[in-house]
């Protein structure tokens, strides 16, 4: 209600009752009249009677909830079902226009503010996780991979003569098929072993370049947050070297907005070398429903002509989701889960290694990881082939979701190209391993609850295997001088070192 509402109401109620809920109304109308003038992330979360009163004062500013509106065209807004309508707060004509998602709708002035101010907090929270010197960004309703497509057609128009994307290896589908997608052949480099941690050869990427040609090639796509024993690619070099060449650099940020090493890696080889666009997913740095990610960059331009690539209006969910959720966290409920990620990271480091160590494996050392880690499986893998793979579906069925484990000599074909060792980012990587990350939102009960249900998983392992050192060494001794032992106490001797117990099977962890 406006304040001459508020003065009727005083000749029906009490004036000073009428004032006091007048003054509750006006702190609510304070904070968005300083978002909508600030355009910036609030320091302070908002309640959600707050955020609920701002989505539906947008929302009667789009013509499907004007009273008494007649709508003759073919997009109307009109919703069959009033739970969907509710869903979604009435904003029912999406982002953008045919011609680019970045363009007011004449009939949904509403959903074209709340998408206006959408990229202008992203922005500002950019700006806040390291990557000061950021001009420009949007959010797009395509995850990752199509997002990074997306950024691809728009530098074609730019390198029409182009074909070839040179891509640091990292063993992850949807970024590969993000190149072949937008019909462009895939360069792959790979990685260098430095230690346990897999490193980008620079040189390998500028002799190609040269060898290639530097107008035939659209752009280096390289990668920051990764899978260990991966390492985040040498982003200020590699700026550097397409600066060197003039060719384009496109960053596959996709959980780096949650690490200060990601974010810094950017920041610095934007100010040294060359990045055109970073893309992030929306679902893995702010926890909202996947489907979203955020195209940014340091030149205005051309971040412009990569949303007018977009073909068509686009859902405004992405956008309706993380405005939400930035404004229910603030900078400093966002300051406050990057911090605990970060913690978190140090004790899940810490907890791996004490328990690989206990069962005679090891931390990988990857120090320029800064949210996955390694460990190895080597022991495992020497008993049986099977084990390996065999702690990954034991992990799944006792609800560990998220660690992955790498077998050596996996082979994946990808729309016709053949990778050797497929996941490890390498054509033979010196051990099997299970990873484990710590992402934005994970609690200390998730790492103890994981770190207890794979510690039962490897000892489950162990007694079904009798892979214990000396056990080992005595039964192949024995099988060794079987000609010469009685084959009674052979058997006695396998039956009493290779029974399972019965409490161990199928035991729930």
């Amino acid at each position: 209600m406006n304040t001459e509402n508020f003065s009727l109401c005083e000749k029906i109620v009490s004036p000073s009752y009428i004032r006091q809920g007048l003054q509750a109304h006006r702190t609510h109308e304070h904070l968005i009249r300083l978002l909508i003038e600030k355009g910036k992330c609030p320091e302070d979360e908002w309640d959600e009677n707050t955020i609920e009163l701002f989505l539906h004062e947008l929302a009667i500013m789009d013509s499907n909830n004007f009273l008494g509106n007649c709508g003759v065209g073919e997009r109307e807004g009109r919703v069959a079902s009033s739970l969907v309508a509710r869903r979604h707060y009435r904003l029912m004509h999406g982002i953008g226009r045919s011609g680019d998602i970045a363009a007011i709708q004449p009939k949904a002035a509403g959903s074209s503010l709340l998408n206006k101010i959408t990229n202008s907090l992203m922005l500002d929270i950019l700006r806040i996780a390291g990557v000061r010197s950021v001009s420009s960004c949007f959010v797009v309703p395509m995850a990752t991979g199509m997002s990074l497509t997306l950024c691809f057609l728009a530098l074609r128009h730019r390198r029409p003569k182009a074909k070839f994307i040179i891509w640091p290896r990292i063993d992850q589908k949807s970024c590969f098929k993000s190149m072949i997608t937008a019909g462009f052949e895939p360069v792959v480099i790979e990685n260098l072993l430095e230690g346990d941690e897999l490193r980008t050869d620079l040189q390998s990427v500028e002799s190609k370049i040269e060898q290639l040609g530097a107008e035939n090639v659209l752009c280096v796509h390289s990668t920051t947050s990764c899978f260990a024993p991966r390492a985040p690619d040498r982003l200020e070099e590699l700026a550097q070297i397409c600066a060197k060449y003039d060719v384009p650099h496109i960053v596959n940020n996709a959980y780096g907005v949650q690490l200060s090493k990601c974010m810094h890696l950017i920041q610095q080889a934007a100010r040294v070398g060359r990045i055109d666009a970073f893309v992030q997913s929306l679902d893995k740095n702010f926890m909202v429903p996947v489907g979203g990610a955020i195209v940014a960059g340091f030149d205005d331009i051309f971040i412009q002509e990569i949303s007018k690539m977009y073909p068509g209006r686009a859902s405004a969910s992405p956008s309706v989701d993380t405005l939400i959720t930035l404004l229910s966290l603030g900078v400093n409920g966002y300051k406050r889960l990057l911090k605990e990620r970060k913690e978190m990271f140090s004790y899940l480091s810490s907890e791996i290694k004490k328990l690989s160590e206990a069962h005679g494996e090891r931390l990988l050392e990857t120090p320029n990881n800064p949210v996955s880690l390694a460990m190895s499986l080597t022991r495992f893998h020497e008993r049986s082939d099977r084990a390996v793979t065999q702690l990954g579906s034991m992990l799944f069925t006792r609800l560990v979701s998220g660690a992955r484990v790498v077998p050596v000599g996996t082979k994946q074909d990808i729309n016709g190209y053949t990778f050797q060792g497929f996941m490890s980012h390498t054509n033979c990587y010196q051990c099997p391993y299970l990873n484990a990350a710590s992402a934005i939102g994970i609690k200390k009960q998730d790492v103890d609850l994981f770190i207890k249900k794979l510690d039962k998983c490897l000892k489950i392992l162990l007694k079904e295997k009798v892979i214990s050192g000396a056990e080992m060494e005595t039964g192949t001794a024995m099988l060794e001088k079987s000609s010469d032992t009685d084959m009674g106490q052979l058997s006695e001797f396998v039956q009493n070192n290779l029974k399972i117990g019965a409490d161990m099977v199928n035991q729930p962890v």
